[in-house]
């Protein structure tokens, strides 16, 4: 519709102007917090005044100065990132396989290489800002079995156990953005000055940071006692630098346990966490201010943003997100920019503005229910929750002789058919007309790939054999093959299945999976939670079209002069009905219903959990402010039966 250059409009001029503002912002907090964490890492509680002047004189050195400017551009650099990979829908794994997949990511290998080297960096920061035997790598030292006693260069183990444990909260920081989603963007319900969601969120950033800190340590002394040795032999090697004897190794229980050292190491981590998480907090709060977008414009070359088309724009999702946001908050909260939605245009008197809107919106509302649609028939059909993928799940045709209203409209039909095996036909051999759950699966007898069996067993039967016809002895039809059972001799032989008066010969015992084979297949199963959290992982922008369409239909009640409103109530009201009956429907399958604990302690984003709660509370509350509003005015509207009875439960309040 338009070119790439009018669609970015919006993140040049507004989000990468916003993301710049909650940088600047980070780096002028960083100051206050660095001189917090000089004064924690210095502070001697039987020495006060000590403490104080040590600190005075490290503020007015050089490395100071230096080590704040290196942390300055650290926090640039995490705010680039958080641009970079920002998402307002968040990826949600439906299997362990695909969690692993997203972490084996190449993209988000170089984000973790990225985490990885900046926290050595302001680790290396912290080390000089704690000074003392952190400050170098390196120093002189005299062994003990040293005859000359000349003093060599030797490593300093408390500087490089620092450095290491930067680059491994960063790699951990890394990867915990993957597992709890922190780098997806969520748009708070209740709208707050900045200033009021920095405050209140103040608290948890720093609760968080200090708990993720100390799981770090701990995490980090196991694996640093296990494989210090690694890196320590190869910065002597690489440095040409010397292990001194005598200094008790860090690597053993009694260095890592000292202290002052595991102090230290948590509040540098601390600190380290404390910044990254005040830089996302600031872009998250900075990213998801309301906008708000012209509803028409005077000028066309301005046309592409105003509301009507930035609703239809696919990308950036960040633009039709804040449109979505911006329009539902119009619809309730000024009613100058309804009257331009309800406008006409001139010359001509067309409803344009409305138009483009509730298009946009239904459409929305049908795109999501024709993915609950698939999802549901995917669950019956199949027994299980598989992934959604375009072309693999279709309707039935017998589930489309039992289905009603316009759920046929939007399930799409069968594109090709299911393969089953053999024994499901058994009833259905012989002239016999097979029964409507077992006519999609018809075997292709033409595939070069079907065994002899398969064709001897459904082929036609001699007429003089004695199984012709309907077998009449209950205990024969109480041995007929169940559904979904396959005749292993006739498999592995290729041989027909024996008769059931024949004894049974000893069958094979089928080889064993592997352990791996086992592992893997228990990890590429679905998790049926998370399947129905990916499933409303948008919902948002379904919960600010339907908010938005019921409070212009419940204004237009008194402020829409031309009726504009009323041409299109029977497509609003069938949408929302059919939408209503989709989610009743995926609620009642298993774990639909039950509502995820909130993890408390994370600044990873769990609102996605329970947007399909929120979507189902906000449909039957729309549903309700339309008929509140109309009342039985609503029984002129043309509608089909079945959803004439389903609004008569809401306007009795029955629903």
């Amino acid at each position: 519709m338009f070119s790439n250059e009018q669609s970015c409009w919006f993140v040049r001029k507004v989000v990468c102007w916003r993301a710049v503002a909650s940088i600047a912002w980070a780096v002028l907090l960083l100051l206050p917090i660095t001189a917090l964490f000089v004064i924690l890492s210095r502070f001697s509680l039987l020495h006060p005044i000590q403490t104080i002047s040590e600190c005075l004189s490290f503020a007015t050195c050089a490395s100071a100065i230096f080590s704040l400017i290196l942390m300055c551009g650290v926090i640039i650099m995490v705010g680039f990132l958080n641009l970079e990979y920002y998402t307002v829908i968040p990826t949600i794994a439906c299997s362990r396989i695909a969690l692993l997949g997203q972490l084996l990511h190449p993209r988000q290998l170089v984000h973790s290489l990225a985490h990885c080297i900046m926290g050595t960096i302001v680790a290396w920061c912290c080390a000089v800002t704690i000074g003392g035997r952190y400050e170098s790598i390196g120093g002189p030292c005299i062994q003990n079995d040293d005859t000359d006693r000349l003093p060599q260069m030797c490593l300093n183990e408390y500087h490089l156990i620092l450095l290491l444990a930067g680059a491994f909260v960063g790699f951990s920081h890394s990867l915990l953005g993957v597992i709890y989603n922190m780098n997806y963007v969520s748009f708070h319900t209740v709208q707050q000055y900045k200033y009021l969601r920095f405050k209140g969120s103040l608290l948890l950033v720093v609760r968080c940071s200090s708990t993720q800190a100390l799981y770090c340590v701990r995490n980090y002394i196991v694996m640093y006692f296990f494989l210090g040795y690694i890196p320590k032999a190869w910065i002597c090697k690489t440095l040409n630098l010397h292990l001194n004897s005598s200094v008790h190794p860090l690597d053993s229980i009694a260095g890592l346990l000292d202290p002052s050292l595991l102090y230290h190491q948590w509040i540098s981590a601390s600190f380290l966490l404390f910044t990254w998480h005040i830089t996302l907090l600031l872009f998250r709060i900075f990213v998801t201010e309301v906008y708000s977008f012209p509803v028409q414009s005077s000028f066309t070359e301005d046309a592409h943003q105003c509301l009507p088309k930035v609703l239809t724009d696919k990308q950036p999702m960040i633009l039709k997100f804040l449109a979505l946001q911006d329009f539902a908050l119009l619809s309730q909260h000024s009613p100058s920019r309804r009257c331009e939605v309800f406008s006409l245009s001139q010359p001509g008197g067309h409803p344009h503005n409305w138009n483009a809107i509730t298009k946009e919106c239904l459409s929305l509302l049908a795109d999501l229910t024709q993915r609950l649609v698939a999802y549901h028939d995917t669950v019956a059909t199949n027994g299980r929750s598989k992934s959604l993928s375009s072309g693999s799940e279709r309707k039935t045709s017998s589930e489309s002789s039992v289905t009603s209203g316009p759920e046929d409209l939007m399930s799409p039909r069968p594109a090709m058919l299911l393969r089953t095996p053999a024994s499901v036909f058994a009833r259905s051999i012989g002239g016999f007309p097979q029964s409507p759950l077992t006519a999609p699966f018809t075997p292709d007898l033409d595939s070069p790939f079907s065994s002899p069996a398969l064709r001897r067993l459904t082929a036609p039967m001699d007429q003089c054999s004695p199984w012709f016809g309907t077998v009449q002895s209950p205990h024969i039809m109480r041995r007929a093959p169940k559904l979904w059972s396959t005749s292993t001799d006739s498999q592995v032989n290729g041989s027909p299945p024996a008769s059931p008066a024949s004894v049974p010969s000893p069958k094979q015992e089928p080889s064993k999976p592997s352990r791996l084979a086992q592992f893997l297949q228990n990890r590429k199963e679905q998790l049926p939670e998370a399947s129905s959290q990916a499933l409303f992982a948008d919902s948002q922008a379904h919960i600010w079209a339907l908010e938005g369409l019921s409070y212009l239909v419940q204004a237009s009640f008194s402020e829409d002069q031309f009726g504009v409103v009323q041409t299109t109530l029977p497509s609003i009201l069938g949408s929302m009905l059919v939408l209503q009956e989709a989610v009743d429907r995926h609620f009642k399958l298993p774990h639909a219903s039950s509502k995820p604990v909130r993890s408390a302690g994370s600044l990873g984003e769990s609102t996605h959990k329970t947007l399909r709660f929120a979507l189902r509370a906000t449909l039957k509350t729309s549903i309700y402010r339309i008929t509140t509003t109309f009342g039985n005015h609503l029984n002129a509207v043309k509608m089909s039966a079945e959803h004439r009875k389903r609004l008569q439960l809401f306007l009795e309040y029955k629903e």
